[in-house]
């Protein structure tokens, strides 16, 4: 597959990364997040945690089955993110979330493709702007599945 925009996941924001992705995909262009595992989400790791557990818990009162499923895989939590930021109800907004792929790691397609952190004649997004700040308090999106309930193996590369 040919994306115009490969986005390296690794120690960015999630939900910056997100906003980035859903803006390109609504322009018409093809994107891929690779290392959506390293993906960091800042803030207290605690509050973090239980807000994602309480989305998993709801259910409805009719039919507890039916209740809105909610990922534990890191891919599907990146893609999930990603989804809430586009307009879902519009048919814009579903054919933009067609032209959104993303990886756990980095597939052998995508391993020599050169991964843009920075979008070309748009100063606003920068590799330093998808960094955390000098914040401490973040929990990686790897870390958030495992927690609630991921049983699958992530092997790294080093």
């Amino acid at each position: 597959m040919n994306f115009d925009l490969v986005i390296d996941a690794e120690n960015k924001i999630l939900g910056r990364i997100a906003s980035l992705a859903a803006k390109e995909l609504l322009k018409g262009k093809r994107v891929a997040i690779v290392n959506a595992e390293k993906a960091i989400i800042s803030g207290n790791p605690e509050t973090i945690l239980k807000k994602y557990q309480t989305r998993r818990s709801i259910q409805s009162r009719i039919n507890p089955r039916k209740s809105p499923v909610q990922p534990r895989t890191p891919d599907r939590i990146v893609w999930r993110t990603v989804r809430g930021m586009l307009p879902m109800k519009k048919a814009k907004g579903r054919e933009a979330l067609r032209r959104l792929r993303v990886f756990i790691g980095v597939p052998e397609e995508l391993a020599n493709v050169e991964k843009d952190s920075t979008i070309k004649g748009d100063v606003k997004y920068t590799i330093d702007s998808l960094k955390p700040k000098k914040s401490k308090r973040y929990i990686t999106v790897l870390t958030l599945s495992k927690l609630l309930g991921w049983g699958g193996e992530y092997v790294s590369e080093s």
